[in-house]
């Protein structure tokens, strides 16, 4: 229990330093194999690491710049929604004044507060904002530095392995580490063939609907689904919110929930057995504690983090007899 406690205090303390290199980490796992390849083909390491790291730099930018437009797009329709708020605004002093008998001006002097309130703790908001922001561009900087040093050093890694493990397990962690590779690798592709075709369902159902921009939000809800069950409720605002704009009636909003619940059921029990199948086998109840553990220790990069290092743990006590309890624990 003790070495748990302090486990935990150190990665709760040094998150700075371990989220970039779980990330650097998990980013040269699946990066190894195009890796490998490329130096079985004459390739020089260092010229592979740097294509492959320039290809996924490009992709990078692709996935900022579709976020760059969803916010213009919320900039643009941001003063109609104001309008709309206010609309609401006196329509909800209007039934508290008739069904609860509140005066207006104790409620407008109500509002006041609350804006007060708001307006004092802007300073707070925004020096924690640059704060993020600061430790994003850290974190931005510093993952491919240690993917390239884990690329680079891999054999380092291994044998450092070796002599913990010792000469006559030597054969069984190359299976094991080679199997961890090879099906995270797989688990990876699966999951970015589950996310374009979540993307194309979400889009085709906003399309339905007639929302505007439904293929930007449709895709972008998609990505973001990779933060775990946070990820769809926050990117899913803004098209509900456009809908909500576009339209005098409350049902096109209530289509747009529709059709991410249905698209999220679809991808919870048809999409992601079909495409990824059972590579991991692993339990709702793991993959929650995992979640909610990550997000206490390291926030919503925790919880990112969290399902991939889950995937490794079980891979890893599917070939290992030492680790047989944890198996049957996390399985499904």
């Amino acid at each position: 229990m003790q070495i748990i406690l302090l486990s935990g205090f150190i990665l709760y303390w040094g998150k700075d330093l371990f989220v970039p290199l779980c990330f650097g980490f998990l980013i040269a796992m699946i990066l190894y194999p195009a890796c490998k390849w490329l130096e079985e083909k004459k390739c020089p390491r260092s010229l592979a690491i740097t294509l492959l790291l320039s290809i996924l730099s490009l992709l990078s930018v692709l996935l900022i710049w579709i976020l760059i437009l969803e916010i213009q797009t919320f900039q643009k329709d941001l003063p109609e929604l104001i309008k709309k708020i206010e609309l609401l605004t006196t329509d909800l002093q209007r039934w508290l004044t008739v069904y609860w008998n509140i005066p207006i001006d104790k409620q407008s002097n109500w509002f006041e507060n609350v804006f007060s309130s708001i307006t004092k703790d802007a300073g707070s908001l925004l020096g924690g904002t640059i704060s993020i922001t600061i430790k994003m561009l850290f974190l931005m900087f510093i993952t491919p530095v240690f993917t390239v040093l884990f690329l680079f050093n891999r054999g380092t890694f291994v044998k450092v392995l070796e002599l913990m493990v010792g000469e006559s397990l030597h054969k069984k962690l190359h299976e094991v580490l080679d199997k961890i590779i090879k099906t995270y690798f797989n688990y990876i592709k699966g999951m970015i063939a589950v996310y374009l075709i979540v993307g194309v369902l979400n889009s085709f159902g906003l399309l339905l609907l007639g929302i505007e921009h439904a293929i930007l939000f449709g895709m972008l809800t998609a990505v973001m689904t990779i933060v775990p069950y946070v990820g769809i409720i926050i990117s899913a605002l803004l098209p509900i919110s456009v809908a909500w704009l576009s339209s005098d009636s409350i049902w096109l909003p209530i289509g747009v929930i529709a059709v991410f619940g249905f698209v999220q059921y679809l991808e919870a029990n048809l999409i992601f057995p079909m495409v990824v199948g059972a590579q991991l086998n692993i339990n709702t109840w793991a993959s929650i504690i995992a979640i909610i553990i990550g997000g206490i220790l390291w926030g919503v990069s925790g919880m990112v983090l969290s399902l991939p290092f889950l995937a490794i743990l079980k891979l890893a006590s599917d070939n290992l007899e030492e680790l047989k309890p944890l198996n049957i624990l996390i399985s499904r």
